[in-house]
Parts: C-alpha cells; sequence; structure tokens
C-alpha cells in the first residue's frame, strides 16, 4: 500500500498564520495539528478538509500530498522521546512547556548528546535576554544572534544540522523567511527544533504552526521530578505514523499509552480516597503504571547531580524493557528501583 503524508514543509512556507486561517475556513487547528503529526491518518482525513488547505495554501490536493517518502528518526537515545515522539529528521519539532518543566534540560542533553553523533548544532537565540539560558546556549556547536547570521553558518555547513530556536523569530515572520531562503538554496539536512522560553505556547493552539513532531511536557510529571516530564500521550511525531517505524515500536506504544492512560486516571481515585479504593482488580494496572511511568526517567549527562550519571537507552533495549514492564515480568520489582535508571539490563 503507498504511503501518503501530509506535506507539511509547504504548508508551512504558504500558510504562516495557520491557526487563523483554518478556522476561518471551518477547519479545527487540532485537525491541522494531528494531519501534520500523522496522528490523524491522511488517508482517513476529510476531503473538504483536504480541498480547504490545498486552497489556503494556494496549491492542488495533489501538491499537498507526498506520496512513497519514508520519514527517518534520529535516535536520541533517551527513553521516552524516542519512544513516544521520535524526533523526524529534516522535519521540525515544538517543545510545548512552561517555564520550570524541564525544556531547557532536555534541550541541553540533546546538544550534549548531539556532540557525541554526526550531528551539529546551531543555536539562533531569542530576539530577548533570557538569564535561563547561560549554561545551556554555551553547549550548542555554534551560537548566532541574528537570522542573517543563522543563515549564513547554515548555509556553509555540510552534513547533519540541528537548528535551534525561539518562537520569537515566529511570530516576527522571520523564520519563515529564513526557511524559503534555505529551500531556495537546496540547503537540506536541516532539522529544527523550537522552543518558547515565554511559556505562552501550552495556551495557544498549533502555536509553533504545523509540526511534525511535538514535545509536549507535563506539569504533574514535573512536579513530582519524573523527568524528562514527557506527556506520554499528548507527545506525538509523524514517524510513528510512517514506514521508518516497526509494527513492534508501534503495537508497544499504544500498548504503554493505554495502560498510562488507565493509570492515570486511577491516580486521581488513588489521591482522593486512597489505594484500597480502587475498583476490584485495577491494583494490578495502577502498580504496572506505575512501574512503566518510572521506567521512562532517565539520567541526563547534563544533570548527573540531580540524576545519577547519564545513560543513554537504544531505542531497540526500550522496546525490550517496556516489553517486559508490560507483561508483568517487572512486577516483583519496586517502583524506586525503576526510577532514574537507564535499561533494565
Amino acid at each position: 500500500m503507498e504511503e501518503i503524508r501530509l506535506n507539511v514543509a509547504l504548508l508551512r512556507r504558504k500558510v504562516p498564520n495557520l491557526t487563523t486561517a483554518a478556522k476561518s475556513i471551518g477547519i479545527r487547528p487540532a485537525t491541522v495539528s494531528n494531519l501534520c503529526t500523522g496522528k490523524i491518518d491522511l488517508g482517513k482525513a476529510e476531503v473538504k478538509t483536504l480541498v480547504g488547505l490545498a486552497s489556503l495554501a494556494n496549491c492542488t490536493v495533489d501538491e499537498l500530498i507526498i506520496r512513497g517518502e519514508k520519514k527517518h528518526m534520529i535516535e536520541t537515545q533517551i527513553k521516552a522521546l524516542d519512544f513516544f515522539a521520535p524526533l523526524v529528521k529534516e522535519g521540525t519539532i515544538g517543545i510545548v512547556a512552561r517555564p520550570g518543566m524541564g525544556q531547557l534540560v532536555i534541550l541541553a542533553e540533546l546538544m550534549h548528546r548531539f556532540k557525541e553523533s554526526n550531528h551539529t548544532s546551531v543555536f539562533l537565540l531569542p530576539q530577548k535576554e533570557h538569564s535561563e539560558l547561560e549554561g545551556t546556549k554555551e553547549l550548542a556547536d555554534y551560537i548566532t544572534t541574528s537570522v542573517d547570521d543563522a543563515y549564513e553558518k547554515l548555509s556553509e555547513l555540510t552534513g547533519d544540522i540541528i537548528f535551534i530556536t525561539d518562537r520569537s523569530y515566529i511570530i516576527s515572520g522571520e523564520l519563515l523567511d529564513l526557511q524559503e531562503k534555505i529551500i531556495s538554496e537546496n540547503i537540506d539536512g536541516i532539522t529544527t527544533i523550537l522552543v518558547d522560553l515565554s511559556g505562552e505556547v501550552v495556551d495557544e493552539e498549533m502555536p509553533f504552526g504545523p509540526l511534525e513532531t511535538v514535545w509536549q511536557l507535563d506539569a504533574d510529571l514535573a512536579t513530582r521530578h519524573m523527568y524528562p516530564a514527557l506527556h506520554p500521550i499528548y507527545s506525538t511525531s509523524s514517524v510513528m505514523e510512517g514506514t521508518d517505524v516497526d509494527q513492534r515500536h508501534f503495537g508497544l506504544r499504544q500498548r504503554a499509552q493505554k495502560l498510562l492512560r488507565r493509570y492515570r486516571e486511577l491516580r486521581s481515585i488513588v489521591a482522593v480516597h486512597g489505594i484500597q479504593k480502587l475498583p476490584e482488580g485495577e491494583l494490578a494496572t495502577y502498580e504496572r503504571g506505575e512501574r512503566l511511568e518510572a521506567y521512562f526517567t532517565q539520567p541526563f549527562y547534563v544533570a548527573e547531580k540531580f540524576t545519577g550519571p547519564g545513560k543513554a537507552v537504544s531505542i531497540e533495549q526500550t522496546l525490550n524493557d517496556v516489553e517486559v514492564i508490560l507483561e508483568g515480568k517487572q512486577d516483583q520489582v519496586s517502583v524506586e528501583e525503576l526510577k532514574f535508571v537507564g535499561s533494565l539490563s
């Protein structure tokens, strides 16, 4: 069967203010977001939705659909990211978080890990001063302070590039102009990570525009110091709906999300009435969900004094570990023993 997906790059270029534009023709921004990340199968999308998006982009429906091209993940060896919402190579990734939820620690850890790989990181600093970036921005291979400087650096580099910048350049429209120049000059190999240091991103629909990957951080996990505080249900990636992720990964992710969704519901009961009030037969679900949630915490190299020595875990090992937990083979292990470890082995 032919693989089809939305041409997110074209949509991003043609419709910079997509949220407002989509609403104006009766398309919910959440629908557009889910189509971009693959949460909604493009083959199941309503024809009127695709026609509407094509009209906004001033293109044909055929131009809006990409056929037969694979999307590949960049393996970070961070369990939660790789398992729930893989980083899409040459895609655009948005981190949705309020200040203090750990987005800068994730960013710092990624840049640290990229130094060990064949990726080069370029950080375009926000337009305003942010003191919280001290100690993080220095981990980038190159720091730029303007869109023009960023373009010069991106155009002279070769190989795989991680380009990091702030939402302020989306609001000003400068990021769109930069992306247009990059495309016109046939510069490829660039994967973009977007952050929002203001925290306003949490309150808006599609604040970054169309994305291939959404990393949404969770206040409850952050409050309980369960880092990285990636929301396992709301974080999405178009890779998960593509051809680069095998059916085992896809199936395990669905099973893990189902368990964690029910576990989160049960946590509300336990918080109010205590664990003794859980419905009969749900105790095992609750405790297994606790263990799986604990497993997805991970020691970071950039935060070793808080988490212990940093650990890297391959996606293959993560899949093996998740399967073991889902099958109940770790039920005898305490939750505390699973927190901030690498792999189960």
